[in-house]
């Protein structure tokens, strides 16, 4: 039975960490072209000038503008070629994150996010859309970052929605891993990227992937609120510094090497729901991962448990929180049906996948939400 476990080489996460940067993009050499949204450089630039002049080093920006196409990887690529950098930064948010993923091709990569609004900055996968915004592929590469640098004080200083949404996706985290783990399914991040001649299957998440999903799950009980209350007062508390954590490298390491099950496979169905769209990614998770235990018949404490705590931070539990007012079983089975498609990761679920009981399970979700709302005088 093959078993992997996938890792970024290193995670630095404290206050003012920022002022760091130089040091490690001097373990690669002299330059960095550094990948980010012009205000998300401005925001930081004090901070970039001061790491640039301790260390000795040169920031090229090469700007973002905002997309992960295949044409503006490859312009940034051609820059990287012509400066002769020697490593890719990618600063800000998931897009740009991922635009660094695509450029570095798994080579001397440094990500530094400003928000914890989700997963995505530990892992060795990015997502490429195509112009108009709409998905084109995902692209997966031989490693992790080399390096995964937080600075808090950034964090707390970001939206606090921000923060708030990672933990949705973080929410998720253990109810997909447990999922995949009682099923025995194999984790797709787990492939080798490149050619996988030769390889008979890919691996299953192992132990240790399982035992942070769980961590994360348990941290987000135990600190969300209080990590929600110091971000909205833009300070660092160890609450804050625990959830910062949870968000980004518990969650990302439970993800890639536990797994997905229903909960991002029914978040990927919602896109059809036009109301959804202008909401951010782990708030549609945290809608969906009740959706995935009303489709498990959770324990009824476990799912009271997971509602306390999405309404304690504001996370959505029902679809009008994120821009639904009303659907249809017609309009469910439609999300049902792109959440069931062979390649998703519902099929890691333990029990065979029939969409209409994931139609079924969408509804009922949200009549659950519903009447959560009504028994706490929420509406």
């Amino acid at each position: 039975m093959r078993k992997a476990l996938i890792l970024p080489t290193k995670y630095v996460q404290g206050e003012d960490e920022l002022l760091n940067l130089g040091y490690f993009v001097s373990t690669f050499g002299k330059s960095a072209l550094l990948i980010a949204n012009p205000e998300d450089v401005d925001r930081v630039r004090p901070q970039l000038e001061a790491t640039a002049e301790k260390f000795d080093i040169t920031f090229i920006e090469g700007g973002f503008n905002g997309e992960v196409t295949r044409a503006e990887t490859k312009r940034l690529q051609e820059i990287a070629k012509e400066k002769q950098t020697d490593c890719i930064i990618g600063l800000g948010g998931g897009k740009a994150i991922d635009a660094s993923k695509v450029v570095a091709e798994g080579e001397a990569l440094i990500i530094v996010p400003t928000i914890a609004a989700q997963d995505a900055p530990t892992s060795h996968s990015a997502v490429l859309y195509h112009e108009d915004g709409s998905f084109d592929d995902y692209a997966y590469f031989k490693q992790s970052p080399s390096v995964v640098m937080v600075d808090t004080k950034i964090i707390a200083q970001a939206p606090t929605r921000f923060l708030v949404a990672g933990m949705g996706d973080a929410l998720s985290t253990y109810f997909e891993a447990r999922a995949t783990h009682n099923s025995f399914s194999r984790v797709n991040a787990s492939l080798p990227m490149g050619s996988r001649e030769g390889l008979t299957e890919p691996a299953m998440g192992t132990y240790a992937a399982l035992a942070m999903a769980k961590l994360c799950w348990e941290n987000l009980l135990e600190d969300g609120l209080k990590a929600k209350i110091a971000c909205d007062a833009n300070v660092v508390t160890e609450a804050l510094n625990k959830i910062v954590e949870t968000n980004i490298l518990l969650s990302g390491l439970g993800f890639e090497s536990g797994g997905l099950a229903a909960a991002h496979a029914i978040h990927n169905g919602m896109t059809v729901l036009p109301g959804a769209h202008h909401y951010l990614h782990g708030e549609k998770v945290a809608f969906a991962t009740i959706a995935q235990l009303v489709l498990e018949d959770a324990d009824k404490e476990e799912l009271e448990t997971v509602l306390d705590f999405c309404d304690s931070i504001g996370l959505p539990i029902t679809l009008s929180d994120i821009g639904v007012e009303d659907i249809t079983f017609e309009e469910a089975l439609e999300v049902a049906k792109i959440a069931c498609i062979p390649e998703e990761s519902i099929h890691s679920m333990p029990f065979p996948i029939v969409v209409e009981e994931v139609a079924n399970a969408i509804i009922v979700a949200d009549r659950i939400g519903q009447n959560y709302k009504e028994r706490k005088g929420l509406v």
